[in-house]
């Protein structure tokens, strides 16, 4: 009997141990799952958001000329060096002429005494002292005569590199003694202050630029500066090869850093938004064409569908699932499932609207 009753004990004695190691483990459990992940969050606040599309370009001067010599001959001495700014018709060069002026000498020479003659074949023809055929003759005979001195003066005239319009040297190809002949080039001269820069738009976005349109040029020599211009002309033709349509934007004059060749980015705006909710970029997770946030709220992450709209390198617009003041997880929500616990590791201060920041959209993110 009393062997009876010790095992009786030691069984109900075990079976507590159990029901108490096993309530254990499920405290510890509750406790693991109920444990707060760290996170960082940040604060939805009122702003201006513009939106732009982005490209790239070169810089081009809007006129560039190469400039030929027109004659040949040997290269007797140069005005001007590359970089110096040259008026249109300055002269460049010049080739060696004495040849060429005593052309211009004989054919004067000859033009005199042919215009002579042709004045007492005249006074002797109205008298009916001379045939009309030798009258006609002599005519013709002074009409050549200045036509080959016009092409003498022409061909002196010529002897001189000059410039088709105001800008800067902005090569030289020839050396004084060198030979050139009719046609080689022996200058290239750009006007600096009208430069341009042509981007390359996909179809799907011409629709939002138009000719007049602000736009701002960032280049590598001036990283901190931003230079501006506006869109010139929008080609209206689509390349068919690339999808793509030609957009012309024109840099405003006096700025002098700017400089034929220069790679640039530019940025076109075309929108602009006063009053628009901003989150920021971190804070939005896609999956499925869908974004969304984390709201926080009472020290829980709940999981929120959101409409976004512009965009640009570090903000959302969220046209609908937001409001102002709305606190959202911005680091961490890997690790986040929906009503998570959370433990905020920042303290973020909310902008007010009146200070939030104005930020530029790309054209891709538009809404």
């Amino acid at each position: 009997m009393k062997a009876q009753i010790a095992w009786t004990l030691a069984a109900i004695s075990l079976a507590g141990v159990i029901s108490g190691c096993s309530q254990g483990e499920s405290k510890d459990k509750d406790a693991k799952e109920e444990a707060s992940i760290p996170v960082e969050i940040a604060t939805a606040t009122q702003g201006a958001i513009e939106a732009a599309y982005r490209g790239t370009a070169t810089l081009e001067a809007e006129a560039e000329a190469i400039v030929n010599s027109k004659t040949s001959g040997v290269i007797e001495s140069i005005q001007v060096e590359e970089g110096q700014r040259v008026s249109a018709g300055q002269v460049l060069a010049r080739l060696e002429t004495e040849r060429l002026r005593l052309e211009v000498a004989r054919s004067k020479a000859s033009l005199d005494q042919l215009e002579q003659d042709f004045k007492r074949n005249a006074s002797v023809y109205q008298r009916n002292l001379v045939s009309r055929e030798a009258y006609e003759r002599s005519k013709f005979e002074l009409d050549g005569a200045r036509a080959a001195y016009d092409l003498a003066r022409l061909a002196l005239d010529e002897s001189e590199i000059k410039s088709p319009f105001s800008g800067v040297v902005s090569l030289r190809y020839i050396k004084v003694g060198n030979m050139i002949q009719a046609g080689s080039p022996a200058f290239r001269v750009t006007k600096m202050d009208s430069l341009q820069a042509q981007i390359y738009v996909p179809e799907r976005d011409i629709y939002k630029l138009a000719a007049g349109q602000s736009t701002t040029l960032t280049v590598d020599a001036w990283p901190q500066k931003t230079f501006k211009g506006s869109i010139l002309r929008v080609n209206p033709v689509v390349d068919a090869s690339t999808g793509t349509v030609k957009v012309t934007v024109a840099m405003a004059p006096e700025q002098p850093e700017l400089k034929p060749g220069m790679f640039g980015r530019v940025e076109i705006l075309y929108d602009r938004r006063e009053n628009a909710l901003l989150i920021p970029k971190d804070a939005v997770l896609t999956e499925d064409a869908q974004q969304s946030v984390f709201v926080v709220t009472e020290g829980r992450a709940h999981r929120r569908t959101i409409k976004v709209g512009y965009s640009d390198a570090e903000h959302y617009e969220v046209v609908d699932g937001l409001k102002v003041g709305d606190q959202l997880v911005v680091t961490g929500q890997a690790s986040l499932k929906d009503d998570s616990k959370i433990e905020i590791v920042n303290a973020p201060e909310a902008v007010p609207p009146e200070k939030a920041p104005s930020v530029a959209a790309t054209a891709g993110d538009a809404g």
